[in-house]
């Protein structure tokens, strides 16, 4: 195609050209060596046919895992840790059940359903579907064409990949961070757990990067999702023109300018004079029931809106519409000035949710701190986790501007400094507590609760600076007796004599995570003290705990007629008879992990499964 042609095309055929040109030259680099060549950008643009500077698509595993959310493993081990994505596969092609796959810490609807889990918040978008993360960095940065994740165990929980503009290995600070989602969808559950590569169709975008995020919702799948590696192809030079601008959904579209509104609530009169105009059948609707219609929009739907007349202007402004906020949808793109618009509509606060946000230099101290002061005082419940922009002087604010707190979630804040938790020993409204992955230290915690004795759910996951979890366990019981949830999942410490005082002192427990605490015996009688001592337990875990014996369930199915969920996996000692007299003495148990239990076979699982539908045992396996 020589320059005169290219000047004879109609302009709105030019761009569907570029777009089947670079296809074919794709195709061909694919078909043939990597060596062959996709033409530039800048030789598309101009229709030139001559030698010309050449891309090759790039193949790269990622280099290095840069956060995450949540993960199945511990802080000092590569077993089920995120870590392992970093790398070529570990696992893929082969199914099943590896340690050495990355995996996240929950799955299906199980947890969403027990007392600890937190009410959702209202006004969520119904395409927000995100419950977990995990974003990596790859050496060379790239314009993606492709990204391929290998899932090698209940494949389906992906449903948001995006990219970043800025390099996680440059020296400088991040100025102008920008996101874009490459793909997204909603949650699957595939047919089998069978391992697959999954390489959707991804968007162009303007610019190249070396930081990919993958969102995932395994709340449909039967057991733990597992990736073993993350691929990206792209090439260096952009290879197509920005033919179209796409509208992005702007958070800060909250700020609405009055000059704006006054234009569009008055129009001139005959005589010259300006005469407000009629808003219509609104006028003749009760302002509840306007509320009540606005009610179901969502928060950027609700900014924009305020734009359009005076009237709606009054209505999308009511505190009444912003007692329950949750920006963790908009994580992307929050920022210091869209807390700043928000901040006079906020003045009834009673939920808010930022989880996610700020991160990369998003948000700073003096907007975070801006906000809850004019914002606090009536918050109840306050979302924060992998907020990574905290540090002691923001708990310090929450502290002080938030007396009637009586929810905090920290989790995986794992940059927050140990001081820093001094702070929340000053809540002493506080009902529900949330440090999973934190850097919480001994002293901190039992400041915390000394004070903080409402206390009823209460999560120190994996919080591996703890040095003795007995003194905790012992202050549980003395100052914490309405404790009604306890996670200590991988607490590296708690011996038998803490558990018993634990379970002695804190009778109402209904929830209790013992996952991965490798230094409890059964053959000290403290599951079976645990058994008798808590009669209204609905949630027990005691995974990987190879001591767990036919006793301890038989105790179990004696005395905790409530018992809904049970994880026993990996134990060596427990049989099918009591693990059927475990599920009749249990009418309201769902779920029971028997998983690497030596004694239970599939034969045994499928037969307990047909005496006991509605009961979901699970058995996974490795290939």
């Amino acid at each position: 195609m020589d320059r005169y042609t290219n000047l004879m095309i109609p302009l709105c055929i030019q761009p569907c050209l570029y777009m089947f040109y670079y296809i074919c030259l794709r195709r061909r680099s694919r078909s043939g060596t990597r060596g062959e060549a996709l033409t530039s950008r800048r030789a598309v643009e101009s229709g030139q046919r001559a030698v010309v500077p050449v891309s090759v698509e790039l193949e790269q595993y990622a280099k290095e895992v840069l956060d995450f959310s949540s993960h199945y493993g511990s802080e000092n081990s590569m077993s089920y840790t995120m870590w392992n994505l970093a790398g070529v596969p570990n696992v893929y092609p082969s199914s099943g059940d590896f340690t050495q796959a990355a995996v996240f810490r929950t799955y299906g609807k199980w947890w969403q359903q027990c007392a600890s889990a937190p009410p959702p918040f209202r006004r969520t978008p119904k395409d927000f579907h995100s419950r977990d993360y995990i974003e990596l960095g790859f050496e060379e940065p790239v314009y993606p064409t492709a990204v391929e994740v290998l899932e090698t165990y209940y494949p389906g929980a992906i449903v948001q990949i995006l990219a970043c503009s800025h390099n996680p290995f440059s020296q400088n600070p991040p100025t102008d961070v920008r996101w874009e989602v490459l793909w997204s969808g909603e949650p699957t559950k595939a047919l089998t757990p069978q391992a697959r590569q999954f390489s959707p169709s991804i968007k162009l975008i303007s610019f190249p990067t070396n930081l990919l995020r993958l969102e995932v919702n395994s709340s449909l799948l039967d057991y733990y999702t597992e990736l073993d590696a993350v691929i990206l192809h792209g090439v260096k030079y952009r290879p197509l023109p920005a033919l179209y601008k796409l509208h992005v959904i702007d958070i800060n579209d909250v700020s609405d300018g009055e000059e704006e509104l006054s234009d569009l609530a008055f129009r001139q009169g005959s005589d010259g004079k300006l005469q407000r105009t009629e808003n219509g059948y609104f006028d003749k609707l009760p302002y509840e029931l306007i509320q009540l219609i606005l009610s179901h929009l969502t928060l950027p739907d609700l900014c924009r809106l305020a734009q359009s007349c005076k009237l709606l202007y009054q209505h999308c402004c009511d505190p009444l519409q912003y007692t329950q906020l949750s920006l963790q949808p908009y994580w992307a793109r929050l920022s210091d000035a869209s807390l700043g618009h928000l901040q006079s509509r906020c003045t009834l606060l009673q939920r808010l949710n930022l989880s996610w946000t700020g991160n990369r230099g998003a948000l700073s101290l003096t907007g975070f701190s801006s906000f809850m002061k004019a914002c606090g005082h009536n918050l109840v419940s306050l979302e924060l986790s992998c907020c990574h922009f905290l540090n002691e002087a923001c708990l310090d604010v929450i502290s002080q501007t938030c007396p009637e707190l009586q929810e905090l979630n920290l989790s995986s804040c794992d940059r927050l400094h140990p001081p820093a938790f001094t702070h929340i020993s000053k809540l002493t409204s506080l009902r529900r507590l949330v440090l999973y992955r934190t850097k919480i230290e001994q002293t901190a915690i039992l400041s915390i609760l000394t004070f903080c004795i409402q206390l009823r759910h209460l999560n120190l996951g994996s919080c591996c600076r703890i040095e003795d979890y007995d003194v905790v366990a012992s202050m549980l019981a003395a100052r914490c007796r309405s404790l009604c949830s306890l996670d200590l999942w991988r607490c590296r410490n708690l011996t038998d004599r803490g558990l018993t005082e634990l379970v002695s002192g804190c009778r109402m427990l209904e929830e209790l995570d013992l996952g991965w605490c490798p230094t409890l015996q059964s053959s000290t009688g403290c599951f079976q003290h645990l058994a008798r001592s808590l009669p209204r337990l609905r949630k027990l875990f005691l995974t990987a705990n190879r001591t767990v014996c036919d006793s301890d369930i038989e105790e179990l199915a004696a005395n905790c007629p409530s018992l809904q969920h049970l994880d026993i996996l990996g134990t060596r000692l427990v049989n099918a008879v009591s693990l059927k007299k475990l599920l009749q003495s249990c009418p309201s148990l769902l779920l029971l992990d028997v998983s690497f239990c030596s004694q239970v076979d599939m034969r045994v699982v499928q037969e307990l499964g047909s005496l006991f539908p509605n009961v979901a045992i699970k058995k996974s396996f490795t290939q």
